[in-house]
This record gives C-alpha cells, sequence and structure tokens, in this order.
C-alpha cells in the first residue's frame, strides 16, 4: 500500500469519526428544537461536536495534502453531505410526525378543567405566523420561528382551526399543531320553549358563555340582516325588539362565542324553522309574522298539548275579531310583566294584579300585546297559524295540572273558575 493511499485512508477515518462525534449531537439539538422545546447543547456535547467537525476538516485536509486530487476533496465533502443529509432526514422523520394520505393522527384532548390547562382563542381567518404570535403570548411556545418552520414542512399551514382550543405548556409542536386543526372547544346548551328574552340571557351567562350588559346591547343596537327581522314594528317602545325570536333549541357553541353571534345563530335557526307556508298562511289571517310570534309566544305559556295550543289559538282568534271580547284577558302576559320587574311569577293572581299599568296587560288592553312574551317552539307557532277550526269555545282556563278546560260563554267560564278554585 502507497504512502498516500495510507494518508488518504487516515483522512477517510479522520472524517468518519469526525462525524459520529458532530452529527447526532447537533441533530439531537436540531431535534429538540423541533419538537418546540429549549435545547441545552451542553459544555461536554459542544467539546465533542468541535473536536469531530476539527477531525473531519483535518481528513479532508490531509487527504488533499496526501494525495494533490480535487476527486478525494470531492469524495471527502460528499460523504459528509451525505451521512449529515441522512442523519438530518431521520431526525426530522423521528421528531415530526409527517401525515400520510391526510390522515391525522389523533390529538391528545385536555380538559379545559385539568391544572395548567390554557384556553387559547384562535381568531377566524389566523394565518401561521398570527397563530405563533398567539401561542408565544399565551407562553405555549418559546419560539414562533420554529412553529411556523415545522408548520410549513408538516403540512399545517391552512389547516388550523378559529375557535378555543386548550392547551398546555411543555406539550411537543406536533402535539400542538394536531390539537389546533382539531375541533376547537365546544358547549352545549338547551333553551327550553317558552322562555322570556331575560330568562334566555340568565342562561347563556350560568354557561359562561355571555355578559348580560353586552348581550342586551347586542340586541339593542346591532344589526341583523334578515326579512323577518325588517317586518318588525316597534310598537310602544318594545324594549328588546327581537324578544320572541331567539329560537329554542339545543345548540353548541364554540367557548367565547361573541353576543352577537349567539343571537346570529338563534335567528338564523328561526329563520331557516319558518317556510314560504307560514309566510302565506299569516297573510291569509290578515296577519303580519310579528303578530303570529306574538299570538304564538302567549299560546306556548297558555298551553302544554298540542291540541289544548290549538284550541287556546281558536279562542284568542274569535276574541281578536270579536269587539265584545276583544280584551284577551291572558294570565301568562301578566306574568310576563312579574317576571320582567321581580324576576319570578306571581304563585298567584289576584284582581289588582290584574289592574296592572302596562301595555301588556291584555286585561285591560284589547287585543295583542306590544310584542311576543317568550320564545315559542314550532307547535305554538303553528297552533297561532292553524287554529282548531272545528270549535265555538270563547274561554278557557289552566286546570292546575297542565291541562286546560274550556268553556263556550262567560257564565260557563265563571263555573268553572270556582270549580277550579279560581274564584268565589
Amino acid at each position: 500500500m502507497s504512502r498516500k493511499l495510507k494518508v488518504a485512508l487516515v483522512g477517510i477515518l479522520a472524517i468518519f469519526i469526525g462525524i459520529f462525534l458532530s452529527v447526532p449531537n447537533i441533530m439531537r439539538y436540531v431535534g429538540t428544537l423541533l419538537k418546540g422545546y429549549d435545547a441545552q447543547y451542553g459544555a461536554l456535547n459542544a467539546f465533542l461536536t468541535i473536536l469531530g467537525l476539527v477531525l473531519v476538516f483535518f481528513g479532508i485536509f490531509i487527504i488533499c495534502a496526501g494525495l494533490k486530487r480535487m476527486a478525494f476533496v470531492l469524495t471527502s465533502l460528499l460523504i459528509f453531505i451525505f451521512i449529515f443529509a441522512v442523519g438530518s432526514i431521520y431526525s426530522y422523520k423521528s421528531t415530526v410526525e409527517t401525515e400520510k394520505n391526510g390522515d391525522v393522527k389523533e390529538a391528545v384532548k385536555i380538559p379545559a378543567s385539568s391544572e395548567g390547562a390554557v384556553l387559547v382563542d384562535i381568531p377566524m381567518g389566523s394565518d401561521t405566523s398570527k397563530i405563533a404570535e398567539i401561542l408565544g403570548e399565551k407562553g405555549i411556545i418559546n419560539k414562533p420561528q420554529i412553529f411556523k418552520l415545522v408548520s410549513k414542512l408538516n403540512g399545517y399551514d391552512g389547516r388550523y382551526q378559529a375557535g378555543t382550543h386548550v392547551l398546555k405548556n411543555g406539550l411537543e409542536l406536533d402535539t400542538i399543531m394536531n390539537i389546533l386543526i382539531g375541533k376547537p372547544e365546544s358547549i352545549k346548551i338547551t333553551i327550553p320553549e317558552g322562555l322570556t328574552y331575560k330568562q334566555i340571557v340568565k342562561t347563556f351567562v350560568k354557561k359562561g358563555l355571555a355578559i348580560e350588559d353586552k348581550f342586551d346591547s347586542a340586541m339593542k343596537y346591532e344589526k341583523y340582516d334578515f326579512d323577518f327581522v325588517k317586518q318588525i314594528k316597534n310598537v310602544n317602545n318594545r324594549e328588546f325588539m327581537l324578544e320572541g325570536y331567539l329560537f329554542p333549541d339545543t345548540y353548541e357553541f364554540a367557548m367565547n362565542p361573541g353576543e352577537k353571534t349567539i343571537i346570529q345563530i338563534m335567528l338564523e335557526n328561526f329563520n331557516n324553522k319558518l317556510t314560504k307556508e307560514h309566510y302565506k298562511r299569516a297573510k291569509e289571517l290578515g296577519m303580519t309574522m310579528d303578530q303570529i310570534i306574538t299570538l304564538a309566544s302567549i299560546i306556548e305559556r297558555e298551553a302544554n298539548t298540542s291540541n289544548d295550543r290549538r284550541m287556546v289559538s281558536a279562542v284568542f282568534h274569535k276574541r281578536l275579531k270579536d269587539a265584545k271580547y276583544s280584551k284577551l284577558q291572558s294570565c301568562a302576559t301578566i306574568q310576563y310583566v312579574f317576571l320582567n320587574e321581580e324576576g319570578k311569577v306571581h304563585e298567584k293572581l289576584t284582581y289588582e294584579d290584574t289592574t296592572i299599568d302596562n301595555p301588556y296587560n291584555t286585561y285591560i288592553h284589547p287585543g295583542l300585546p306590544p310584542g311576543p312574551i317568550c320564545s315559542p317552539g314550532i307547535d305554538s307557532i303553528n297552533a297561532a297559524l292553524y287554529p282548531d277550526e272545528d270549535t265555538d269555545y270563547m274561554f278557557f282556563i289552566a286546570k292546575g295540572d297542565g291541562t286546560t278546560k274550556f268553556t263556550k260563554n262567560y257564565a260557563e267560564h265563571l263555573k268553572a273558575m270556582k270549580e277550579y278554585g279560581l274564584a268565589k
């Protein structure tokens, strides 16, 4: 073996030893950064890395000095680059899990109530840079630039979901990204039929989804682009023009949805429930949809079954057309006043209660009240539109057991009231 070849072999050996000493340390450092953790190189690792790099360049140097051929220089460099590249790819793949065929590994679910949990709100339209900034401000990540790099390399850009996500410190970037592309946190809430506007607001406040003052402001001053909203007329200065239109249903809202968003979604639900046939039928009855919803809201509070609702509707329709009995005399409208003013209904209404001076008192004011007294369900709306046409009842009372007693004239009505302990 010639001297030059021996020198070349020594140089190649030096390069391999140098790569062995330096590349793993460099890859571990880079891998730690790509996971989103703070990387500490350490004095020993730094010494070994420097020693390794010195050996690499020393090997290249003696190959050049011994053989004086550019081919060996290029070969040595290619060996170094190849091994470094292989090490880098392996480190990256072992650090950040790439996706195949669009599949996403199941994200870790962090309970919002768990220790160290952090609620992170991602606004609609946020790009990766904005999200990295938000995560940095929340202390979830320390190096936003690394987050953006890994996000781009791993194909997460453009896939993050707006809304509230639960994260915590110490998560790998891959885990953070999988959580952020998943479904945001949400809260289910059920609004039953027959709640007044104020009762609905309190339900949202209790769930932590709204603030009362902000909800009131959104109801009064925000604009909502629906045809039925444009048709509502402000009679007797209704405080909340859209009362009765927050459709009762079970909803699933993102955390911190915003009061206007809540109202918008509930109004949209109302809009979707009503068909052209509903509007056509209201026109046939000579009533506006606002009058129908107002009537339906009273029916909702007066009756509990579909059959009773259609009967109650028939009574009210007859009385609205009868000059002699044009006052609906609905206890529900009186209780609505007490709910708003006192926060509760009266267990039993007195004669004095029926004389209170209020536009919603249908005992002293003829016709319908200024607006709905609650949010009626679709069954009550249908009852208001399609009353039982095969009845000649003019009065009714609640029997106290959830059912209704109907009578044809005032004498029968008084008798029924005495029978059920509502009059002496």
